[in-house]
């Protein structure tokens, strides 16, 4: 028997802001990740180089529309450095996790400057947003 009208029209909007640290990270913690603390670590640190939206503009660094499934360095239109072409990497939310720790030492060689996301649940809530955000 339902016990209110949300059961029936299922799950709201305020609770897909939530997933499991375990599904993004591999992590047996059961964390839950915030895609709106990920569009706040993506404003403060990602947002000067990059572009999210559907058709987004290439910045210093190249719009994320779509990159999920896709090989590194493919983003058509924006010069990537050798490194980042040659690597034959997909991103997926693995990839994303160990590079947005170090990117320099994931990619030896990008142009990419920024340094990384040191805090684990950092990197969790900003690829839940990128998750949502680049691909819907």
């Amino acid at each position: 028997m339902l016990q209110s009208l949300s059961q029936l029209r299922g799950p709201s909007p305020d609770s897909l802001r939530y997933v499991h640290v375990s599904l993004i990270l591999g992590s047996p913690e059961i964390k839950k990740v915030d895609v709106e603390k990920g569009k706040k670590v993506f404003i403060q640190k990602c947002s000067q180089c990059h572009t999210v939206e559907k058709d987004g503009k290439h910045k210093t660094g190249p719009n994320l529309w779509g990159f999920f499934g896709h090989r590194i360095g493919q983003a058509a239109g924006f010069s990537y450095s050798d490194a980042n072409k040659n690597k034959g990497v997909v991103w997926s939310e693995n990839t994303l996790k160990e590079y947005l720790e170090n990117p320099k030492k994931y990619i030896a060689g990008t142009k990419m400057i920024f340094a990384g996301l040191q805090k684990q649940n950092e990197r969790a809530d900003l690829i839940a947003y990128l998750k949502k955000k680049a691909t819907s």
